[in-house]
């Protein structure tokens, strides 16, 4: 007898689905201690096979990738005391200049390189309300103290040196680590900046255990559903060479 191949792709399918959602919730629990990262959640959607006339037995219906969604909820602020820690208070994102272009962080955990340019932890320039590196005074670095008042407003030794470039969209994409790209229109940046402080990850890790148990679940359901339906299909072989 052939194999009806049908149920089997559904439930490969959804064993997929669930390899997908257990990965994600993997990586949302490896950064619970990433500043500035941003929890991501996994959406799927029903695919329906084309209908077939007169054969409503092979009208199936099996779960699809849809996309990731990140959580832009604000993270707890944990202080820190270092002047060159800064932690965004509200809705907007630093802009960081890297090799791939200018991205989106909540990261604020920042330095001054050897050249004087302030850098994120990866060592990408951030940007100022204009779109251009910030520089210290060359003249003033040896004892300079900073100070970052709460519009993102730099000073260096009670002299303005620049501006953080907040920005904000309607949505974001991940691109890894505590990176984003926009993915909607820009809309305004409702923020208060707060110097020596950092954003914790927006991640709950017993929530995050719970998840990754249920799908774990999923997926063994999934991978036993398949090998039930396999031994039905060798059975059915059986009777039918008998």
């Amino acid at each position: 007898m052939a194999i009806n191949f049908q149920p089997i792709y559904v439930l490969a399918s959804g064993g997929e689905r669930a390899l997908e959602q257990i990965d994600n919730t993997t990586n949302n629990l490896a950064n619970v201690n990433t500043s500035g990262f941003k929890k991501l959640i996994v959406r799927e959607l029903s695919q329906k096979i084309p209908q077939n006339k007169g054969q409503k037995g092979d009208l199936l219906v099996f779960p699809r990738f849809k996309d990731t969604v990140v959580i832009t909820t604000q993270g707890g602020l944990r202080k820190t005391d270092n002047p060159l820690d800064v932690a965004i208070q509200g809705k907007g994102y630093f802009q960081v200049e890297t090799p791939n272009g200018v991205m989106l962080t909540r990261n604020g955990h920042f330095f001054f390189d050897k050249n004087g340019f302030l850098v994120d932890e990866n060592g990408n320039y951030v940007l100022n309300n204009s779109g251009s590196r910030i520089a210290l005074n060359t003249e003033q670095r040896i004892g300079t103290n900073i100070y970052i008042n709460q519009k993102g407003q730099i000073f260096q030794d009670n002299q303005e040196i620049g501006t953080l470039g907040i920005v904000n969209y309607e949505k974001i994409k991940p691109v890894g680590y505590t990176y984003y790209k926009p993915d909607g229109n820009q809309i305004e940046a409702e923020y208060t900046i707060l110097q020596g402080f950092l954003e914790d990850a927006n991640v709950n890790p017993i929530e995050e255990m719970t998840n990754l148990i249920t799908h774990q679940r999923r997926m063994d359901i999934y991978g036993n559903l398949i090998k039930g339906l396999d031994n039905i299909e060798q059975k059915t072989n059986e009777i039918g060479r008998a």
